[in-house]
């Protein structure tokens, strides 16, 4: 009997395909082991929120003598450059409280000075004429998700919308955890989404959606908060233990 033979075109489609398949294997287990477990665990935890009380860390928490306290209560399920999808990289902290949308109190991390644009539902941000870590050098502190779904607003109402450079003191009031997410049919979470800006270099913010315009938290706030270094674990704040 005659053995059938593929026709070139079709072996060329499966080789295609087969490389294709390997290709989208290999991303999807780099995405999983940079971040996928702890991903897995994170949106386990959202849905039960007393299911890990030990990664819970307190509003005002200064871990390890770093410069910037904890912005608000809960625990950081997602940081800096951890990957939802392939391609993607979060450019700051997700810091879930694990309470209803507009509970959770969050407070300046760092003194500076608050704006707020006019368009701004859940927004604000804070600017830093000193880094603590470089001084000389300009940052940013924005916090953002404090609205429920249909962009009803969390901010304190000292800062209404079109507040310009109001000087804030470390742990100052600017709102409550929401979950607006410009979608109303789509909120996020609950929490806090939390980043530390580049300055443009002519004294106004980098867009903060582009991680390369932000800076990596982990010097900021004296914790693990780099997903590169920190591929698995949900960060906590572990004091360094003394020495006799």
């Amino acid at each position: 009997m005659k053995k059938s033979t593929l026709h070139p075109a079709v072996k060329i489609t499966f080789s295609l395909a087969f490389i294709a398949a390997l290709t989208l294997s290999y991303f999807a287990y780099r995405w999983y082991t940079r971040s996928g477990g702890r991903t897995a665990e994170v949106l386990a935890t959202i849905r039960n929120p007393s299911k890990h009380p030990e990664w819970h860390i307190a509003a005002g928490s200064v871990c390890n003598q770093a410069p910037f306290s904890m912005p608000t209560d809960g625990f950081i399920g997602f940081i800096w450059g951890d990957s939802f999808r392939p391609g993607h990289k979060h450019q700051g902290l997700d810091i879930f409280g694990g309470a209803d949308p507009g509970v959770t109190p969050v407070y300046a991390a760092y003194p500076g000075y608050l704006s707020r644009l006019p368009d701004w539902k859940s927004s604000v941000i804070i600017r830093i004429p000193s880094d603590p870590l470089n001084p000389g050098r300009q940052i940013w502190t924005y916090y953002t998700h404090m609205a429920n779904p249909n962009g009803d607003s969390y901010i304190a109402e000292a800062f209404p919308p079109g507040t310009s450079e109001v000087f804030v003191e470390a742990g100052t009031l600017l709102g409550y955890q929401g979950n607006y997410s410009g979608d109303p049919n789509n909120p996020t979470g609950v929490h806090l989404h939390f980043s530390i800006v580049k300055d443009e270099g002519s004294g106004n913010f980098s867009n903060e959606l582009k991680i390369d315009n932000t800076y990596d938290p982990t010097p900021y706030l004296g914790m693990p908060l780099n997903a590169k270094e920190n591929p698995a674990q949900v960060p906590v704040c572990a004091q360094p233990e003394e020495t006799s």
